[in-house]
């Protein structure tokens, strides 16, 4: 995701939407479930405002919805809509959805270990170790600048066009490897001198998941397992390969086609986002991976200062806006000098918003289920505003 996801005009409300729109039956919802909140101290939490943010499935126009947040020690914990359409069940915790790009995350945890291992400098070029895949001006892109995005790498060539939902669908079972993939970009020389500018591009963990492959002899999905899933005890995380489903209880999504029936999206052979956004998760185990990662459990001191390491002032975006992406995080400023730090991830069906001041007092996994190809931010423009910090 490269917008702001957060509008200055959302937060100068302070409060969240007063309208709460239920999807009923008619609206390919049966029936509409909001779980009971949890939390050590009520007042610790605008709880009318977290389950009015979000009850509003229509805004995004969604099937379901779950937010776990903490404020220090206290912790809440909300959900509404239904896993599967037709059926009674709200989702919990621990049900299983796709993450998308918060997998990038993931494999710069990885790469910074082995960075502090001294197995690879930022500076190296990503040629070096992962050679013969891209021409030589590409080859010489750094380690550093795939981590944060500065590489420049061309636009693709020769990807499917999945601008309607009917063809993102019809796409759903096409197998592409890592190599496919980064051959789509191998065709020219960079775009603009990497390092100069900010772009965020999904191929750019495709090369650093194959990095992580050549300096130590396995698939990336097994090294981040070895290295983080097992440690962390994240038994409902795993990166599917091309196996299509979703193992055990999960949510399921859906896409609205242009002639306004919905059809499921969950079943989707995911090898096109392979090392980028791939991931299976759960709003529990993404709560648990971030706030370990944020305490420094996963990297020494110093892979965490390069954790939040931006570019340099004078790299911009292509919109000319400051850069926001560090080593595998997104910077957010929200007025009044909050800052906070994670990942955006979405498929098709699915969205995830995982954030985090930098000192963990204030932490969400926001997990839902929109169903247009393409949807507003509204629901996590309702949640922050609700959240302890934003109302301090």
């Amino acid at each position: 995701m490269t917008s702001q996801w957060i509008s200055r005009r959302a937060l100068a409300r302070g409060s969240a939407a007063a309208g709460v729109a239920l999807l009923a039956a008619a609206g390919g919802v049966g029936g509409v479930h909001v779980a009971a909140a949890r939390a050590t101290r009520q007042g610790a939490w605008d709880t009318e405002a977290l389950h009015a943010a979000l009850r509003d499935l229509a805004h995004p126009p969604a099937t379901s919805a779950q937010l776990a947040a903490a404020h220090g020690k206290d912790r809440w914990y909300g959900s509404t809509g239904v896993t599967k359409l037709g059926g009674h069940r709200p989702p919990r915790p621990d049900d299983a959805f796709r993450a998308g790009s918060v997998t990038k995350t993931f494999v710069a945890t990885v790469v910074l270990q082995l960075w502090a291992e001294r197995r690879l400098r930022l500076g190296d070029p990503i040629g070096r170790h992962v050679p013969g895949l891209l021409p030589p001006a590409s080859a010489a892109i750094t380690v550093r600048q795939l981590l944060n995005h500065t590489s420049g790498l061309p636009d693709h060539r020769g990807l499917p066009d999945l601008h309607t939902p009917e063809a993102a669908l019809r796409h759903r079972h096409d197998r592409w490897t890592p190599h496919e993939l980064v051959e789509t970009v191998a065709h020219s020389a960079p775009k603009f001198t990497p390092g100069t500018q900010q772009e965020y591009r999904g191929v750019n963990y495709v090369l650093l998941a194959l990095l992580i492959q050549e300096l130590t002899g396995r698939p990336y999905g097994e090294e981040v397992t070895a290295r983080v899933l097992r440690p962390l005890g994240l038994r409902r995380t795993w990166f599917p390969g091309t196996d299509p489903r979703l193992r055990g209880a999960h949510v399921r999504g859906y896409l609205r086609m242009t002639d306004g029936s919905l059809r499921d999206a969950t079943t989707y052979d995911q090898s096109s986002a392979w090392g980028e956004g791939e991931l299976v998760s759960t709003v529990s185990d993404l709560e648990r991976f971030h706030g370990a990662l944020l305490s420094g459990e996963l990297l020494p001191p110093p892979a965490m200062d390069r954790l939040f390491a931006l570019p340099p002032d004078r790299v911009r975006m292509p919109d000319g806006t400051p850069a926001r992406y560090s080593m595998g995080l997104q910077r957010v400023p929200i007025p009044g000098g909050v800052t906070l730090w994670g990942k955006t991830g979405e498929t098709y069906g699915y969205r995830t918003r995982m954030f985090a001041t930098r000192d963990r007092r204030v932490r969400f996994v926001l997990a839902y289920t929109p169903t247009p190809l393409t949807a507003k931010e509204d629901m996590v423009e309702r949640v922050v505003p609700a959240l302890p910090l934003i109302r301090a």
